[in-house]
């Protein structure tokens, strides 16, 4: 166990990330006491049944009060009502995060709504699973995973000693911090997940749509890369229609870097050009084992899902 590092911390909403979060920051020490707020009730009388809370609320202004870190876990078009809800009741001095997939639109969010007198300090960690909901969370979901804050333009000693705490509360959790400009963490994650994730949409949706493939045939035969695909587009459809809506600029300009690329590769195919194919794959295969080496994903067979089935 670690020294405690936020006596109360606050989480708005308590889905995968945030009950995560709460689960990471216990088994490390790192906070006291905890106060959820949740706008479902289902998910308030859950987070009860757990004991993930000291104390739950469906009042956000409530669960803020006194809390030295806040953490607002909610889909991203809806961060600028919870800011606005917890504002009146911020404790002067408090640090403010987030864990949102997009930075730029939510940074605009907290500060205009949010009081002068906290720390805002925009987050996200990139991790997570296909579930979603309070049973969803569990304590190493950080470990060895990076997290990305992209501060304020600011450097008064007040406000880099926040983000140096905020920096190692995430490192108590198992994380790896950076720290980036927002308008950069937004193109680059529109490549590394939002695409990605666009993508695995679109390919399951058209299969699911084909009239002569039946629905039992996709599922019979997805034991390949489709159930892959599968897994990702089984993400919470509210935080990916949130993501795509708030990074539209990012995502649209690498769809079509994307689609211009593909058009390439279709070219390739149609003209038997199997040289240009292979270095393609080679210099793809490459990439998949500089992420195994970085410790961002296992080589086991099967990404390690096979384990413990024998």
């Amino acid at each position: 166990m670690g020294e405690i590092l936020f006596p109360r911390m606050a989480v708005i909403g308590c889905g995968l990330i945030g009950s995560s979060v709460i689960l990471a920051a216990r088994e490390a020490g790192a906070v006291g006491e905890v106060i959820v707020a949740d706008l479902s009730e289902a998910h308030r009388g859950r987070i009860v049944e757990l004991g993930y809370a000291d104390r739950v609320t469906g009042d956000i202004a409530e669960a803020v009060e006194g809390a030295d870190l806040v953490v607002f876990a909610v889909p991203v078009l809806a961060m600028g009502e919870a800011a606005k809800a917890a504002a009146p009741a911020m404790k002067p001095g408090a640090i403010v995060t987030d864990v949102g997939s997009v930075k730029g639109s939510v940074a605009q969010a907290l500060v205009a709504a949010l009081p002068d007198s906290v720390f805002i300090v925009p987050g996200h960690p990139i991790a997570g699973t296909e579930h979603s909901g309070p049973d969803a969370g569990f304590a190493e979901l950080f470990q060895s995973r990076w997290v990305i804050l992209t501060p304020q333009p600011r450097q008064d000693d007040a406000y880099l000693e926040a983000v140096s705490q905020l920096s190692e509360f995430w490192r108590a959790l198992g994380a790896n911090v950076e720290l980036m400009d927002d308008r950069h963490h937004d193109l680059v994650l529109a490549v590394t997940s939002h695409l990605p994730h666009l993508i695995a949409y679109n390919i399951v949706g058209t299969a699911a749509d084909m009239e002569e493939v039946t629905q039992a045939e996709v599922m019979k035969y997805s034991a390949g890369g489709f159930r892959d695909f599968t897994r990702i587009a089984a993400s919470d459809p509210t935080m990916w229609r949130d993501v795509f809506v708030a990074n539209k600029e990012a995502v649209l300009e690498i769809l079509g870097r994307f689609t211009e690329d593909l058009q390439a590769l279709s070219r390739q195919i149609r003209w038997g050009e199997s040289d240009k194919l292979f270095e393609l794959f080679t210099r793809t295969r490459e990439i998949r084992r500089g992420i195994i080496a970085a410790g961002q994903e296992s080589a086991e067979p099967n990404f390690g899902r096979d384990r413990g089935k024998h």
